[in-house]
C-alpha cells in the first residue's frame, strides 16, 4: 500500500515537473516571437552600424519649433521646444554632418538633434536642452555611429538597439528555453530509471 502511494506521488511530481518544463519552453517561444516582431526589425532597419569618432563643430539652439508625435495628429498632440542643432566632423570621412540622438530622433524631426518627450515641462525641456548643448561644447570628441553604405549622410549618438542590447534581449528566453529542456530531459531520465528498476 505504501509502495503504491509512493509511486503515485512520484508520478504526480514527474507530471508537474514535465508541465513546468513544457510551460517554460512555450513561454520562451512566445518571447522569441515577440522579440522577433518588435526589436529585430528596428535593429535590421538601422543603417548606422559603424562606430567612429565625431568632433563637435558647433552646437546651436535655434528658435522654438513645432513637432507632432505622429502624422495627422490633433492640435493638442503638437508641442513646441527649442531646437538644438549639433554639427560634427566625421573622422571616417572628414565630412561636416548633423548629429542626431538616435534613429528615432531623425524620424520625429530631422531639423533638430534632440527631440524631448511631450510629457516634459517646458522649463525642464529648455534646461535639459541647454545642458545638452553645454555638454557638447565641453566634450568635443565622442564616439558616434554612421552609415558605411552612404545612404544616410548624418550620424547618430547612440543606437536604439545595439548588438549588445539585442543579445541581452535574447538572453532571458534562451535561459528559460534551456531550463525547460533540462527539466524535461531530467524527468525522462528519471522515468527511464524508474521503469528499469521496476523491471529488474
Amino acid at each position: 500500500m505504501l509502495g503504491k502511494k509512493l509511486v503515485t506521488a512520484q508520478k504526480r511530481g514527474e507530471t508537474r515537473a514535465l508541465c513546468l518544463g513544457l510551460g517554460m519552453v512555450a513561454c520562451s517561444m512566445m518571447m522569441y516571437f515577440f522579440i522577433g516582431i518588435t526589436i529585430v526589425p528596428f535593429y535590421t532597419k538601422s543603417v548606422w552600424t559603424t562606430e567612429t569618432m565625431c568632433r563637435v563643430l558647433k552646437a546651436n539652439i535655434k528658435d522654438k519649433v513645432l513637432c507632432s508625435n505622429s502624422e495627422g495628429s490633433e492640435d493638442e498632440d503638437i508641442f513646441a521646444y527649442p531646437c538644438l542643432q549639433v554639427w560634427v566632423n566625421l573622422t571616417a570621412s572628414g565630412q561636416e554632418v548633423m548629429l542626431y540622438q538616435t534613429e528615432d530622433t531623425l524620424e520625429k524631426n530631422p531639423k533638430c538633434s534632440y527631440v524631448p518627450d511631450k510629457s516634459e515641462n517646458s522649463k525642464e525641456v529648455k534646461a535639459r536642452i541647454e545642458t545638452i548643448a553645454s555638454n557638447f561644447k565641453k566634450y568635443q570628441t565622442f564616439p558616434c555611429y554612421y552609415d558605411p553604405g552612404g545612404t544616410q549622410t548624418n550620424v547618430i549618438l547612440s543606437r536604439l538597439y545595439p548588438p549588445k542590447g539585442l543579445l541581452f534581449a535574447f538572453l532571458w528566453p534562451t535561459l528559460m528555453f534551456t531550463g525547460g529542456c533540462l527539466i524535461i530531459v531530467l524527468v525522462k531520465i528519471s522515468q527511464y530509471f524508474s521503469v528499469l528498476s521496476a523491471w529488474q
